[in-house]
């Protein structure tokens, strides 16, 4: 079993800027470089922390956004653009890697639909149940309606409700009662069932 750890960027650039020739490469050494990245490495980590949310791939991000610029650095006129040009390697390295990742599709003959509920109705008649059930509601006296919407759509116990409108439970209980008497009785809601 492997555990990622996580090492300073400033620490595995500064060993690459200074690592030996392998397989007979020539490895140049930038001084420059190195005092670069150590006096803006705070900076620059900063600015990859704000482009992902887990501090060790910001500082792979860094990390290799500052391999990149050390690959250029002859090429790069203007040293004092630098910042810059770290940047874009940082946000460019960024958008390739979110461009990269794994999207898990899977291709089928046909499209799966949702599993529909025994007798599930038209949406639109949902709908139209739905705005019955509120203006039901809404002609309730404005302590019962207080209470129903209480119990049924913030599902509130009865004692929790008495304590909210500061009553007791009993009166909860029998308000709550005629109110659902009333919404029995309610012409729309009749038609709807």
């Amino acid at each position: 079993m492997t555990t990622a750890v996580c090492t300073s960027a400033s620490d595995a650039t500064a060993r690459a800027a200074t690592r030996p020739a392998l397989r007979g490469t020539q490895t140049l050494t930038y001084p420059s470089f190195s005092s670069y990245m150590r006096a803006r490495q705070p900076v620059l980590l900063r600015t990859a922390r704000s482009l992902t949310a887990n501090p060790c791939d910001a500082e792979d991000l860094l990390q290799t956004a500052l391999t990149k610029t050390y690959v250029a650095w002859e090429r790069i006129e203007d040293h004092r653009a630098l910042d810059g040009y770290v940047r874009r390697a940082l946000l460019n390295t960024r958008t390739s890697q979110w461009r990269k990742r794994k999207v898990d599709e899977f291709a089928c003959d046909e499209l799966p639909e949702p599993e529909t509920a025994g007798g599930a109705e038209d949406p639109a008649e949902q709908q139209a149940m739905h705005d019955a059930m509120w203006r039901a509601i809404a002609k309730l006296p404005e302590r019962q309606r207080a209470m129903v919407v209480l119990r049924y759509y913030e599902d509130l116990s009865e004692v929790q409700t008495a304590e909210v409108l500061g009553v007791s439970v009993g009166t909860v209980k029998s308000a709550v009662s005629r109110a659902l008497g009333k919404l029995r009785e309610d012409p729309e809601l009749v038609l709807a069932r």
